[in-house]
């Protein structure tokens, strides 16, 4: 048996509050004790916190795979991540890595989300599995759960730009997905997207809508069934043109453990939707606000790696975000711990307490205090196990990464392209 690790002389945030706790002690990868008093034994290893504040690992709740996502996510003290479309070969290896590496982060999938042929996100992921109809929607839904799929991800196009299931069918899926136990998130891009899925019966929401005003009644409705939103924050102010990617490199907190080849693409020019008009990001902040005034519960995610998000970094600046909208340092820190693992059912973490993960991250300053503390990272454990933060940058991890990051952005380049050009092909509906 591995020797314990005690932290003492700590404030604890055990996900949902603060407690009176300065020890938290774990062996094993599980925590054993929290205690107010010193919990350190002979033969313990002992960290001395030095009045800054130990949280549960943070989850990420809403990112797409790509390789060498796990190791960096971890560096920022994720430890957890939850994918939300990537395609069953890449899901499995990350799941293998994860199961396997304790210096990665621990993930769920979606796989592959169901949309229409030719839907979003076919200019990132194409060729993968499409619904026309809702007599297809259970074997669909079979046909994820037997790719390892934990949740079901639904690609609402109401309002959107491109080719987009039915409303029967959404319905449908929903349906059968329940009927076999899963979670349904849908990805929403407008108001009446919304008005969809939440009519469909829902669990989840990704994004939450610019294109006009959440109302009253609407979410009144979401209050009531208990569906929980995840912003994504991160990376609206990024496609509306505000500059969050250099405002997370420019952190000194952060920029360290991101390197300078992360640094450059964060710091290039906002990507906005040039040439087209685009709706104020404050209008994003707005409706959070309302989610947040009606009670719903707001799960911290980044869609990281889109343009101008990292993995890791990017929900720090997600969670100051939140903060933005006028909620509280803890609310929008259990955002990130408690309420993600409540949400997609991981008992097993998201909070501190005995027989919990040790999965734990200790700061130098008090993110009750001042939320951007949570970057001050001083130690990170994954299951128990301590994380190098220094070994990802320059990385044969890194690279993979970045190759695989840069020819993906590529792709969805070209396929925009292809698709707003005068000359180009029309397809067959």
């Amino acid at each position: 048996m591995a020797a314990a690790t005690t932290i003492v002389n700590a404030k604890v945030f055990d996900g949902t509050r603060s407690r009176d706790w300065t020890s938290v002690r774990f062996a094993d990868g599980l925590i054993t004790e929290c205690s107010a008093a010193p919990a350190a034994r002979d033969g313990d290893d002992v960290v001395d916190a030095g009045g800054g504040t130990v949280f549960p690992g943070l989850i990420d709740a809403h990112v797409h795979l790509v390789p060498g996502a796990l190791a960096q996510s971890l560096t920022f003290g994720v430890t957890t991540v939850l994918d939300m479309f990537s395609k069953p070969d890449l899901v499995a290896r990350a799941k293998e890595q994860a199961g396997s590496h304790p210096d990665v982060a621990d993930v769920r999938s979606s796989g592959v989300g169901a949309t229409a042929p030719d839907g979003h996100p076919s200019l990132m992921y194409a060729p993968f599995p499409t619904l026309t109809a809702a007599d297809q929607a259970e074997r669909f839904v079979a046909e994820r759960i037997a790719a390892g799929s934990d949740y079901l991800k639904i690609i609402s196009g109401t309002g959107g730009l491109w080719p987009s299931l039915d409303s029967g069918t959404v319905t449908a899926l929903v349906t059968a997905a329940h009927a076999r136990g899963l979670l349904v998130v849908a990805h929403v891009s407008s108001v009446a997207g919304v008005e969809e899925v939440v009519a469909a019966g829902v669990d989840v929401l990704a994004h939450v809508p610019v294109d006009a005003e959440l109302g009253e009644a609407l979410v009144g409705r979401m209050a009531e069934a208990g569906i929980a939103v995840g912003p994504t924050l991160a990376t609206i102010e990024n496609t509306l043109g505000e500059p969050g990617g250099a405002a997370v490199a420019g952190d000194p907190r952060l920029a360290g453990p991101l390197g300078e080849a992360w640094t450059r693409r964060l710091t290039s020019a906002a990507p906005g939707r040039r040439g087209r008009a685009t709706p104020p990001y404050s209008r994003a902040e707005e409706n959070v606000r309302r989610l947040a005034d009606a009670g719903i519960t707001l799960l911290a995610g980044t869609d990281a790696p889109n343009p101008g998000t990292v993995f890791g970094a990017s929900l720090h600046r997600e969670l100051e975000l939140l903060v933005r909208c006028g909620i509280g340092p803890a609310r929008a820190l259990a955002a990130a711990t408690a309420e993600p693992a409540r949400v997609f059912g991981l008992a097993d973490r998201g909070r501190i307490a005995a027989g919990r993960r040790a999965d734990l991250v200790l700061v130098s300053g008090d993110p009750l205090t001042d939320i951007t503390a949570t970057r001050a990272i001083e130690r990170i454990w994954r299951g128990g196990t301590a994380c190098d933060r220094r070994t990802f940058v320059a990385s044969p991890a890194e690279a993979e990464q970045l190759d695989a990051f840069d020819a993906q952005v590529a792709r969805a380049v070209a396929a925009v392209r292809e698709r707003r050009s005068p000359f180009a092909p029309r397809r067959a509906r």
